[in-house]
């Protein structure tokens, strides 16, 4: 395989391997992660499974874009169970998708279960990375070169890109309002993103009220890395968690803003423009 090209995992499997029936993967169009069939489309055919997990961006090897990648092992539930604070040995822990409450819909809840009764939740959100353009040229380069054709191919279709702030400022808007909710109840409300994710919104947002990861917070985010755990697999790893209420939470929303290149910004445009027409008086 071209080692420039950009597609890195597609249906769960590396695209370094050699060991794969190509063919018979694409067509089957399995996630290994959801154990069902993969729902990522083409933008263009919602028909087409596209079934690509991890792309390669910018100085980034591994770019997870599916949500669903990050279920690998099932950690990002185990990393969880302290904030139930209301869990005991013995008890039951059952994880439940996609459920609807004030705010919006989360996409999972580690519950603890006493005898068939839920005596504590933690919801958690998934957000991955969404691109721009078009992975089809890429997705078809890679297929074509393990042997796979198409009667469609197309090249010189649009390359894509990462949507870094549209990425942001979606998922922190709609997980604000959810976040109210679970701090109402005592209960803890998960952000489960990427490292490279993380380190754009750290330097794009104020998050200077996360700070090591409490129980007593109400919002947390566990932010992962993909490490490359040999030249034909990644592995899904956390980095760290953070926290904070929603108190904190609203402020990291408001961007960083340096006054001085601000104020610089605004001031030298009308300095250009100051002339003895403009003057109203002298004081």
């Amino acid at each position: 395989m071209d080692s420039s090209n950009k597609v890195k995992e597609i249906f769960g499997v590396h695209c370094l391997r050699d060991d794969v029936d190509w063919g018979r993967l694409v067509s089957g169009k399995y996630c290994p992660y959801t154990e069902k069939k993969c729902i990522k489309v083409r933008k263009s055919d919602a028909n087409i499974v596209i079934g690509i997990c991890t792309v390669a961006y910018s100085d980034y090897n591994g770019i997870v874009i599916c949500p669903h990648r990050m279920l690998e092992d099932n950690q990002i539930f185990s990393n969880c169970v302290n904030l139930l604070k209301l869990h005991k040995p013995g008890n039951d822990l059952h994880i439940l998708p996609e459920v609807n409450i004030p705010g919006g819909s989360v996409d999972f809840f580690l519950v603890s279960v006493s005898e068939d009764k839920i005596v504590d939740f933690v919801g958690i959100e998934l957000q991955t990375l969404d691109t721009t353009g078009s992975l089809w040229s890429e997705r078809t380069a890679f297929l074509s070169s393990k042997g796979l054709h198409f009667r469609d191919i197309d090249l010189s279709e649009k390359s894509f890109g990462i949507n870094w702030k549209m990425s942001a400022k979606t998922i922190l808007m709609q997980i604000l309002h959810k976040a109210q909710t679970f701090e109402y109840l005592n209960k803890h409300l998960v952000l489960v993103i990427q490292d490279c994710f993380w380190n754009y919104m750290n330097h794009t947002f104020n998050f200077s009220k996360m700070k090591t990861s409490d129980n007593n917070d109400s919002f947390h985010i566990h932010y992962y890395n993909l490490q490359k755990k040999s030249d034909t697999s990644f592995r899904l790893s956390l980095d760290n968690m953070v926290s904070t209420d929603t108190n904190g939470f609203a402020t990291c929303l408001q961007l960083k803003a340096d006054a001085n290149i601000k104020f610089k910004m605004i001031v030298d445009p009308l300095e250009k423009r100051i002339s003895k027409k403009t003057l109203l008086a002298k004081y």
